[in-house]
């Protein structure tokens, strides 16, 4: 793209962005060459985009919108690592499903999550589609969503229930759920396509960037101790090795498989997140609570994953803006 390359002239060599993409970490205390903002970064996305927890940050949305996004979040720390080279729009919003991103108004929950978590400001003003953000100026756009209109949350609370009382022995959940998968998925391909034509139409010019979800489940599901809330509760082995193998997997899969086939490019976080489970000592996604029982996580990544991901996603957009 014509003005990619001249704006790039402005920003000094191309391989040393790269090379900072390398060590992001670098980059917070160097300003590049530009003298101010150049690139429209807009960033969409529902809570694993947003932070949402508290182990992902604070809120700084005054007054609350209840999309819950935190400090701590990757668009936020990417944009304090390249806001002299970035200027973003952070629109991402719990809770989000891809058709609040591609065309329907979102009313926000907040935190608000019967029976674990009450939020005294609960209910929200709706809030517009995501891709409002997105015009013909924008220069680069991420997207992080899929789960929930996959239907995770739900799955998730069905799998606690089918599991209380089972000592984590079985696979209830799969029993009752596993036939409903192949049309879960295929909802979400058909709505992630859509969604990417939507931004296309809207931004022309503009790079487009599907961040996937990160390792949630470990390979080992041993490693995952039943009835404790600060991993998977009630969840039992059997249901947690479907979960990834079934689900979550399949998930990035179509994900990426809709990005390749709409002109996106596919941010993978799953790989270099796998010893990073809920279940693993060094965790970057919290279980059903963060602090039991005080804090509520419900399965969403901590500030350490928001960095792994600002990481990766820091070198996709560098790569996006460079030119061809």
């Amino acid at each position: 793209m014509t003005r990619f390359r001249k704006r790039l002239t402005l920003l000094g060599s191309t391989a040393a962005l790269v090379a900072g993409a390398l060590v992001p970490t670098q980059l917070a205390g160097a300003a590049p060459a530009a003298a101010a903002s150049d690139y429209q970064w807009v960033a969409l996305g529902d809570s694993y985009t947003a932070g949402v927890i508290p182990a992902a940050g604070d809120t700084f949305e005054v007054p609350r919108d209840g999309c819950e996004r935190t400090d701590r979040s990757y668009p936020q720390v990417v944009d304090r690592d390249l806001g002299s080279l970035l200027d973003l729009t952070n629109v991402s919003c719990g809770a989000a499903t891809i058709e609040d991103i591609t065309f329907r108004a979102q009313e926000p929950i907040g935190r608000h999550l019967p029976p674990f978590s009450e939020d005294p400001d609960y209910p929200f003003p709706p809030v517009p589609p995501q891709s409002q953000a997105v015009d013909p100026g924008t220069d680069v756009v991420t997207v992080g969503v899929g789960g929930n209109s996959l239907g995770f949350a739900d799955m998730l609370l069905n799998c606690l229930q089918q599991g209380s009382g089972s000592g984590g022995v079985g696979t209830p959940c799969r029993d009752e759920l596993a036939h409903t998968v192949p049309d879960r998925l295929n909802k979400v391909s058909a709505e992630y396509g859509t969604m990417l034509a939507t931004l296309h139409e809207r931004a022309p010019h503009a790079k487009i960037l599907s961040v996937g979800y990160p390792t949630v489940i470990p390979e080992d599901t041993s490693k995952c101790r039943y009835d404790d809330w600060e991993q998977f509760a009630s969840i039992t082995q059997g249901d947690l090795d479907w979960l990834r193998t079934d689900v979550l997997e399949p998930l990035n899969k179509v994900i990426e498989k809709a990005s390749g086939d709409h002109d996106a490019s596919f941010v993978n976080l799953y790989d270099s997140s796998r010893n990073h489970s809920v279940c693993d000592s060094g965790k970057w996604v919290e279980g059903i609570f963060a602090q039991f029982p005080s804090e509520v996580a419900f399965v969403h990544p901590n500030a350490r994953g928001h960095q792994n991901a600002a990481d990766h996603v820091t070198s996709a957009l560098l790569n996006a803006i460079s030119p061809n």
